[in-house]
C-alpha cells in the first residue's frame, strides 16, 4: 500500500501475537530529521470493512508530520499487515492494538480513530489508561449500541455458508464497481467525493490474500458490542467528531453516547455533508479541528 502514501512516508513493521503489523510513518525528506523519534507520538487507527487500511487517514496525518511522530498502522487482517486465517474476535484487536502502542510509544499517546476501532480504543483506554493521553474519535460505535444492531445487509446464514462467503466477498469487496458503489452509497455523504484513487486503495487492500477473514468477521457481527455499557467508565479526555449523514451509526446515536459521559467527552463536533468517513471526504475540516483541540 506504499503507492497510496503521501511523500515522505514509508512503512515499518512490528510483531504482535497475531503476526506482523505494518505501519506508516515519516521515513524520508521532507519529514525525517534527527529529532523525529523525540516528537510526541500521534496514532491514527482505521475503520473496519472490506478494503480498509491506514490509507483512510492518509489525507490527514501529513498535516501533523512536522510536530508529531505519526503512526498509522494497518490493523491485523487488513492492508499490508498479517492476515491470519482465523475467526477474528474483539480480543484480537484489543490485544494487538495495545501491543502496537507498547512497542512504538514511550509515552502516553494521542489517538485518532474511527468507527468500530474507535470503540475498541475506548475499551482499551478504560482498562489501560496509562497508554493514552487523549482521544479524538470519529463516529465511535460498537455497532450494537443500546442493544440496537446497526443493521446487516446480507442474512447471516448466507454469510456463514462456506461456499457463498467467497462469492459474497469477491463480488462485494474485490470488484471495482462494487467498491465504488459501496463507498458512494453508504460511506460518503456526497458520492462525487469518491475519487479513483480512493477506489483503487480500497480495492488493493481487499485483494490481499486471506483478506476475507477479517472482513467477514466484521460483516457477521463477530466484533460488535454495546459501547453504551462501557463508555461511562472512560476517563481519558475525548472529543467526538460525527458525520451528519453517517449511515448505520447516525448522529443521534453519537449524541446519545456522548451524553452518557460528559466528564470525559469534552466536545462533540458535527461535520456537515459527510458520512462515516469525514476525514476522507473533507480532510481539511478534520485537520483544522484536530489542530484546534491539540
Amino acid at each position: 500500500m506504499l503507492q497510496f502514501q503521501p511523500p515522505g512516508f514509508g512503512h515499518k513493521v512490528i510483531h504482535t501475537s497475531l503476526g506482523a503489523m505494518v505501519y506508516y510513518t515519516q521515513t524520508t525528506a521532507p519529514w525525517l530529521n534527527a529529532d523525529g523519534e523525540d516528537l510526541p507520538p500521534l496514532l491514527f487507527l482505521h475503520n473496519f470493512g472490506g478494503g480498509a487500511s491506514a490509507y483512510e487517514w492518509s489525507k490527514v496525518y501529513p498535516a501533523f508530520a512536522a510536530t508529531h511522530r505519526v503512526l498509522a498502522p494497518d490493523l491485523i487482517g487488513w492492508g499490508e499487515s498479517a492476515h491470519p486465517v482465523r475467526d477474528y474476535q474483539i480480543r484480537d484487536y484489543l490485544t494487538t492494538i495495545a501491543e502496537f502502542i507498547r512497542q512504538t510509544c514511550r509515552q502516553p499517546v494521542r489517538v485518532v480513530a474511527s468507527s468500530l476501532t474507535a470503540a475498541f480504543v475506548i475499551r482499551l483506554a478504560i482498562t489501560h489508561p496509562e497508554l493514552f493521553q487523549s482521544l479524538f474519535l470519529v463516529c465511535p460505535s460498537g455497532f450494537d449500541d443500546f442493544g440496537q444492531g446497526a443493521g446487516r445487509r446480507i442474512p447471516l446464514p448466507i454469510i456463514n455458508s462456506p461456499l457463498l462467503d467467497d462469492v459474497i466477498y469477491t463480488l462485494g469487496a474485490k470488484n471495482e464497481i462494487a467498491v465504488r458503489n459501496f463507498l458512494q452509497s453508504f460511506l460518503f455523504g456526497k458520492p462525487e467525493r469518491v475519487s479513483p484513487e480512493i477506489v483503487a486503495a480500497y480495492l488493493t487492500s481487499a485483494q490481499k490474500p486471506h483478506a476475507k477473514f477479517s472482513a467477514l468477521a466484521f460483516l457477521r457481527g463477530d466484533l460488535y458490542f454495546d459501547l453504551s455499557l462501557y463508555i461511562q467508565q472512560l476517563q481519558t479526555p475525548t472529543v467526538f467528531f460525527w458525520g451528519e449523514k453517517a449511515q448505520f451509526t447516525n448522529i443521534k446515536l453519537g449524541r446519545r453516547l456522548a451524553n452518557l459521559n460528559t466528564r470525559a467527552i469534552r466536545d462533540f463536533q458535527a461535520i456537515a455533508d459527510t458520512g462515516i468517513l469525514p476525514h476522507l471526504e473533507t480532510p481539511e475540516v478534520i485537520i483544522g479541528l484536530l489542530q484546534r483541540y491539540m
